[in-house]
């Protein structure tokens, strides 16, 4: 044990973590180089700086309308993720019943299971509904992939909640729902912006589900898996990649510093990011 301490003191730790990171965001790094460089072809060194190919990411129509479905895709699937979170949380965190905690479960299991099985499972089901494929079909796979993300922020939120807060309001004569969107909404509303962040970020990234549950409206990872089999057309693709990357990044960050804000207001630091 007293050799194991010294090893981690020696700052061996530390360098493994460095590598770590350097080995999981390194390929990350040369997508927005690649997307600068005037070469069609990406490759060392680098033939030149332009910013041709974002510049042709608004005149191509295809790529428009796959934006625009990833939108209603998106946040139709963090508003309804969000909607449900809620309710799943607060139960969670409030209420003690038979089968709570098989029930938590079953509501994470989507973030364990492999997303093929999860997707041809949907697209299964969906057939036998008789659904035709569309984007109301990738909304309800997204949203089943989102709920667990939405869960872990919004448990966050709700765990270390005062209920004295909620008790005062009903002494005041206030209704359980007035107390419930007057003071419990308000004290979560981080952790609810946080939800609706990340589970719009996870949704906008997401291409096994939409690959198997969308019919012929192409969301964004959808548009782009179809560029790949061009190879003119992959400078483009790294041009959108690295927005995409870049919103992602944002949203993320936005979603986490929204998360924290709500665990200090409920006093409680656990979460999906701790």
């Amino acid at each position: 044990m007293i050799a194991v301490r010294r090893f981690l003191s020696g700052g061996w730790l530390g360098a493994y973590a460095l590598l770590y990171v350097v080995f999981l965001y390194l390929p990350v790094i040369f997508l927005p180089i690649f997307s600068v460089n005037t070469a069609a072809t990406p490759k060392f060194p680098l033939t030149g700086f332009t910013l041709h190919w974002y510049e042709d990411l608004p005149r191509t129509p295809a790529l428009l309308d796959a934006a625009w479905n990833s939108l209603i895709v998106g946040v139709s699937a963090a508003v309804l993720s969000t909607l449900l979170g809620i309710l799943a949380a607060r139960s969670i965190t409030r209420y003690r019943y038979p089968g709570r905690s098989t029930i938590h479960g079953l509501i994470m299991a989507p973030l364990v299971l492999p997303e093929v099985i999860v997707a041809i499972s949907m697209l299964l089901v969906m057939l036998q509904l008789g659904l035709s494929l569309s984007l109301f079909t990738v909304v309800l796979g997204h949203v089943l992939v989102c709920i667990p993300y939405s869960m872990t922020v919004l448990t966050s939120g709700f765990e270390g909640f005062d209920r004295s807060l909620e008790e005062a309001s009903a002494d005041l004569g206030e209704s359980a729902f007035g107390t419930f969107r007057r003071v419990t909404l308000p004290m979560v509303a981080p952790a609810i912006i946080s939800s609706l962040l990340v589970c719009f970020t996870i949704s906008l990234d997401e291409f096994i589900i939409a690959f198997f549950l969308t019919g012929t409206e192409a969301t964004l990872p959808i548009y782009i898996w179809g560029q790949l089999r061009f190879a003119a057309k992959l400078p483009g693709v790294l041009a959108l990649g690295t927005l995409l990357l870049v919103a992602s990044f944002l949203l993320m960050t936005v979603a986490e510093i929204l998360r924290r804000r709500a665990a200090r207001r409920t006093r409680n630091e656990g979460g999906l990011y701790a």
